[in-house]
């Protein structure tokens, strides 16, 4: 029997260059919340380059964990890991409150190793919560993450600085329109290999033509060392305030929350649903990568929807692909120089690919709701409701502002809220005080007659 697509091996050079296009899509994302809290903490230039090296380095470690697993670690689906963006708003409250600054890094090294422990144990427990998951609430969860993720394309398209007075000129946002152009171009005119590797190819032109704009930066090149390594505790052995273990083990159920619907979203898009087991082997993954990743200097570790829409796009299933991508964020965490080739890719440029990749995720999401029974009135206002709330810290991201910051960790997070308004109000409209009911209004996978702690029942004969 033929393998699965996610598991196909692929010829050596198809594997490396998609590798590569899944760490350019995300390459951005890792390195922003080291570079943030880098600078809250006043890092010199030095250690703020060691500082996102390690991050890509632990990035890699938590991929190949996630992707080639070992044991009952690792979901074994297409998932880049890396730096969770979630983490930044209390690392840097963290700072914040620490007087001397060259303890904020081992208060937040010890938080996060103590927080990846607990939600390691957690996890098969944590992953129970998939049978709250039909696919009126997967499919509202997955549109929310591509739309959440629309508003950092648009931010790359105006410039990596909005206090440049370039920001949002009408270069950098025609840079982001052609290399939008060039993407859709190729993958409407062309066939095969190149098809899809689209987007990378997509981004090289795109960074050809910024250089006579000025806009592509080739000093972090010449800058950077040839060989680095982030020598375990570089900033000093780990701290453990308990303060910043309780922000950080919050973070971690935000985190673990968001992959668990990040591990829906590509078990659809891959054919290969998620199930329990899957969900706490990739969840394991998640919180082992990030106990181990403080280890090496790095942050929490986390799945990154935004490679969701890339194998959406590509069609390209391969977990090893994705593995070679882990190998890249080693290779650039021990090679500085190399790490500092795809920091050339000029921002504008990733935010015109960024809309093809991040559209990609929502409209998965759509699809799923195709299969969700929406000419049902409950379905329809869970999905409703359910985006509204998600779309809130987007649309409005001062609505939470007299909430306490724990609070706002959560609150902040359209995933998050989305998902949890969506899993309530099914239980609500779906399964509380259903009898009596039309069991067609009830979506997989608990039917109606069924108690939420009694096994499946098979449906009943029409």
């Amino acid at each position: 029997m033929a393998d699965h697509p996610v598991d196909e091996k692929l010829p050596a050079l198809k594997m490396a260059t998609t590798g590569l296009q899944h760490v350019a899509a995300m390459y951005a994302g890792v390195v922003a919340p080291p570079l943030i809290v880098g600078a809250a903490i006043g890092l010199s230039a030095g250690d703020l380059t060691f500082l996102t090296g390690a991050c890509l380095f632990t990035a890699g470690l938590a991929t190949f964990l996630q992707t080639l697993g070992i044991w009952k670690i690792g979901a074994r689906l297409p998932f880049v890991n890396g730096v969770t963006f979630a983490g930044v708003a209390p690392m840097t409250a963290i700072v914040a409150s620490t007087e001397d600054k060259s303890d904020a890094l081992p208060i937040i090294f010890g938080a996060v190793i103590v927080a990846g422990l607990l939600g390691f144990l957690a996890a098969p427990v944590f992953c129970k919560a998939i049978r709250f998951f039909p696919p009126v609430v997967t499919g509202t969860v997955i549109t929310l993450i591509g739309i959440s993720l629309l508003p950092v394309a648009f931010g790359w398209a105006q410039g990596p600085d909005p206090t440049a007075h370039e920001y949002g000129s009408a270069t950098n946002l025609g840079l982001a329109a052609v290399t939008l152009l060039i993407v859709l171009l190729l993958r409407r005119f062309t066939t095969g290999f190149v098809k899809q590797i689209a987007v990378l190819l997509g981004l090289v032109i795109g960074t050809l033509i910024a250089i006579p704009f000025g806009a592509t930066d080739f000093g972090p090149v010449a800058e950077a060392a040839v060989i680095g390594f982030p020598t375990p505790f570089h900033f000093g052995a780990p701290q453990f305030q308990l303060a910043a273990i309780i922000s950080m083990c919050v973070v971690m159920v935000v985190s673990m929350t968001e992959s668990t619907a990040d591990m829906l979203a590509l078990g659809e898009i891959v054919d290969r649903p998620a199930d329990e087991r899957t969900i706490a082997a990739g969840l394991r993954a998640d919180t082992l990568g990030s106990a181990i990743s403080p280890l090496f200097n790095g942050f929490m570790c986390s799945a990154f929807a935004q490679n969701i829409g890339l194998v959406a796009m590509t069609k390209i299933r391969s977990r090893y692909v994705v593995a070679a991508g882990g190998g890249f964020l080693v290779l650039m965490g021990l090679c500085p120089m190399a790490a500092s080739l795809i920091a050339v890719v000029p921002r504008p440029v990733l935010g015109g690919a960024g809309v093809v990749l991040f559209g990609s995720v929502a409209a998965s999401g759509i699809q799923t709701l195709v299969r969700a029974a929406l000419d049902r009135d409950n379905n329809v206002l869970i999905v409703a409701v359910s985006l509204a709330v998600g779309i809130i810290p987007i649309t409005a991201p001062e609505f939470y502002h007299a909430f306490p910051e724990t609070a706002r960790i959560v609150l902040d997070s359209g995933i998050s809220t989305g998902c949890v308004a969506a899993v309530l109000l099914n239980l609500v409209f779906n399964h509380l005080g259903r009898h009596g009911r039309d069991a067609h209004d009830v979506t997989h996978p608990m039917e109606a007659g069924e108690e939420l702690t009694s096994p499946p029942k098979a449906p009943a004969a029409s």
